[in-house]
């Protein structure tokens, strides 16, 4: 396979040292385009690291060529304009790492040309991640949906779209399931939300990182939903693999939906991994991804490698999960439960 020149917009977060890495490891050439300001000197000595800004300061990009550019980070159809208006002829190929939440409709599984979801807000070429943090997310699924679009307008027929779901795995800075596994290794009663037969999707971060890499040297195009595992799984079934992963005693007592509602304990933030009442989100198809070699590591082993990092951070990070209730929060909902049911 002849090696390739790839540029990736990011690098350094959560899903790109491991396309980086794999990358290599195939015999490819990389360049990184970011900030550096995120794990500044982590990256491989063989990768050119390039320094800017994406809003507007992306002269290091300028007058250079490349086979493919993949682009991570976006929430912004500003950025993909302005990074295309520069990479346009430049580059072969454009990759754009979207989301399954541009899909307008979250009570049912989606495919591919399911409906997306429509910006009503103000200009969304002048939106800021401020903003959409202020909107407590709401405009970030429109907003990827328009960043889509711009892609395809500025590379027609060039553009690959990969849309994941729930990205979990090491240097998941958003414990949004690195929260179960340190959770069941601390054994005890562990509070598990809704029923055990309620669907639950995810990919790990490694998985996603290096079926884009071979999608990259395959040339494919196109649009393909990414989240997995290949068969359907149940928050009964991951909670138990997770035990049995990591030899723990944990004993599950499971709370209804309307029951944790009244306690205000939220799916998604509260309970993670677990989406409540939009059993779509964990319902979205990926036969095409699987047609063209998605593949997934075990469960289990997702589960020991979260947990592994995650005791290798320092203490106080340990200390305070950023998604899953306090030990505290739990043991009141599992005590106002107990009393319940006397």
């Amino acid at each position: 396979m002849k090696p390739l020149r790839i540029l990736i917009l990011g690098g350094t977060g959560f899903t790109g040292p491991y396309q980086v890495r794999y990358a290599l490891s195939r015999g490819h050439r990389v360049t990184t385009f970011n900030r550096g300001k995120t794990h500044p000197g982590e990256l491989p000595n063989e990768v050119e690291q390039l320094v800017g800004d994406r809003n507007g300061q992306l002269d290091a990009l300028k007058g250079r060529k490349w086979d493919v550019a993949i682009d991570n980070p976006t929430t912004l159809p500003a950025w993909v304009r302005d990074a295309a208006q520069i990479l346009k002829g430049n580059v072969e190929r454009y990759v754009f790492i979207s989301t399954i939440s541009v899909y307008a409709d979250t009570t049912k599984g989606a495919d591919e040309n399911a409906p997306l979801a429509k910006h009503d807000g103000a200009d969304p070429y002048k939106e800021t991640l401020e903003a959409i943090k202020a909107s407590g997310y709401k405009t970030y699924g429109p907003l990827k949906a328009l960043s889509e679009k711009e892609t395809e307008k500025w590379f027609p027929g060039k553009a690959l779209t990969i849309r994941p779901g729930l990205i979990v795995g090491p240097r998941d800075e958003t414990d949004r399931f690195t929260y179960w596994p340190v959770r069941i290794d601390r054994s005890g009663e562990v509070l598990a939300p809704g029923k055990p037969s309620d669907p639950i999707q995810f990919i790990d971060a490694r998985d996603l990182a290096e079926w884009t890499i071979r999608m990259v040297e395959n040339r494919e195009t196109g649009i393909y939903n990414a989240v997995g595992p290949a068969k359907p799984l149940v928050i009964g079934e991951m909670l138990d693999e997770i035990k049995s992963a990591l030899n723990s005693d944990a004993k599950f007592t499971w709370l209804p939906a309307d029951f944790l509602q009244q306690q205000k304990v939220e799916a998604w933030s509260d309970m993670p991994v677990w989406v409540g009442d939009e059993p779509g989100l964990a319902r979205t198809n990926i036969n095409r991804a699987l047609a063209k070699g998605l593949t997934f590591r075990p469960l289990a082993e997702t589960a020991r490698d979260t947990l592994a990092w995650f005791k290798s951070l320092p203490q106080d990070r340990q200390s305070k999960l950023r998604a899953g209730l306090t030990s505290g929060r739990e043991a009141e909902v599992l005590a106002a439960w107990h009393k319940q049911r006397r």
